[in-house]
């Protein structure tokens, strides 16, 4: 009875840690396409396409990542977005990255 409920409780918990990974990447969408698709003039789904998962996230890492947004859409300037809104995009863009099989609606 004990293993159950360690093991319903254990679901549950990462239930709502995939719902809250979730909507950072929804909110990164709606972000993304009320601040870069009009600069980029792309989907966000090309813009997502343009690396793997974990080329997003070493780009992240390095500390780049809105150098890379500037560098794939030259109409951006830095400073443009935030960076708590740089944060959703970014989940975003892993979310959807090209080796992600994941499609937005964007």
């Amino acid at each position: 009875m004990k293993l159950l409920n360690i093991i319903i409780a254990g679901t549950l918990a990462l239930g709502v840690a995939s719902t809250s990974l979730s909507a950072d990447a929804v909110k990164g969408q709606k972000l993304f396409s009320k601040l870069l698709k009009e600069p980029c003039g792309m989907t966000g789904a090309k813009f997502a396409a343009k690396h793997t998962q974990e080329e997003w996230k070493q780009i992240k890492e390095s500390g780049n990542f809105e150098k890379e947004v500037i560098t794939i859409c030259p109409n951006v300037k830095a400073g443009d977005v935030k960076e708590s809104a740089m944060e959703h995009i970014f989940d975003f863009t892993v979310e959807f990255a090209s080796d992600s099989g994941n499609v937005p609606s964007c």
